[in-house]
C-alpha cells in the first residue's frame, strides 16, 4: 500500500486558476472609488489576496461594513472581475498541469474540494466555466457564504476537511496566498505546498511556516503524497 496522504483540497483562485492579475485590478477599481486611492504592493498581500470581502471592504472604508452593504459592494467588484476574465479568454483556464492532475486524482477515488474565498456568483460561474463538476461535487466546494472568518483563520480549511471526512491532518493543502497557507497552517493541514502564480515571490512561499514545497505548475505536483489505494 503507498503511503501519504488520504484527500487534497484546493484553493481556486492563484491556485487552480491563476487569475491574481484580474483581482488585483478588480480591486484597484474598487479601492480607487472607495478611496480614491490604490493599493500598495505590499498592502495588497497583506490585506487583499486569500482574505474574505468584508474584511477587505472594512479595511478599506475603515470602519464596520453590514452585510446588506458587503453584498452590495461585492457584487460591483465581482462583477468587474468576471468582465476582466472574460476579455482575457488566451488565459481564461485552468492552471498548467491542473486537468492532468485531477484526472489522476478521481480516477483513483481521492477525497477532494475546494475552499476558496470567493462568494457563490464566482463559484458558480468557476462551475460553469471550467466544468469543475468533472471533478468536484458541488455541494462539497467551500467558500464564502458569509458565516465564516476569513483567511487566515482556520475554518474555512476546517470545514473543506469535514466535508471529505478526513482530519486535516490527513490532508494535503494547494493554496498561494500568504494568508491561505497560513489558514491551512493553523487548521492542521498535513502538508502545505505553496503555489507559485507569480503573486507572491517563491523565495517568500518557501520561508512561511508550515510550507512543505513551492511549486509552479501542478506537472510538479508530487502524486506519491496522496494514499491511492493497495
Amino acid at each position: 500500500m503507498k503511503t501519504g496522504y488520504s484527500g487534497i483540497i484546493f484553493d481556486f483562485n492563484g491556485t487552480l486558476f491563476f487569475d491574481s492579475d484580474k483581482q488585483e485590478e478588480s480591486w484597484e477599481i474598487i479601492s480607487m472609488r472607495l478611496r480614491g486611492r490604490a493599493f500598495g504592493k505590499q498592502e495588497m498581500q497583506r490585506r487583499m489576496h486569500g482574505r474574505s470581502g468584508k474584511s477587505i471592504f472594512e479595511y478599506l472604508l475603515e470602519r464596520d461594513v453590514p452585510d446588506d452593504e458587503v453584498l452590495r459592494l461585492m457584487a460591483e467588484k465581482e462583477e468587474i472581475y468576471r468582465e476582466l476574465c472574460l476579455k482575457d479568454r488566451e488565459r481564461f483556464h485552468l492552471a498548467p498541469g491542473a486537468v492532468e492532475l485531477l484526472d489522476w486524482i478521481k480516477e483513483r477515488r481521492i477525497p477532494r474540494t475546494i475552499a476558496t474565498a470567493s462568494e457563490i456568483v464566482n463559484v458558480t460561474f468557476f462551475i460553469r466555466s471550467f466544468g469543475l463538476e468533472r471533478w468536484f461535487d458541488p455541494e462539497k466546494i467551500v467558500y464564502d457564504d458569509g458565516t465564516l472568518p476569513g483567511k487566515p483563520n482556520p475554518d474555512i480549511y476546517l470545514k473543506a476537511a469535514r466535508t471529505i471526512g478526513l482530519a486535516p491532518s490527513r490532508c494535503v493543502v494547494v493554496e498561494d496566498a500568504v494568508s491561505g497557507i497560513e489558514a491551512a497552517r493553523r487548521a492542521g493541514a498535513g502538508y502545505i505546498v505553496a503555489m507559485d502564480s507569480g503573486a507572491t515571490d517563491p523565495a517568500v512561499l518557501a520561508r512561511l511556516d508550515g510550507v512543505a514545497r513551492v511549486i509552479r505548475s501542478f506537472d510538479d505536483f508530487d502524486r506519491n503524497l496522496l494514499t491511492v489505494g493497495v
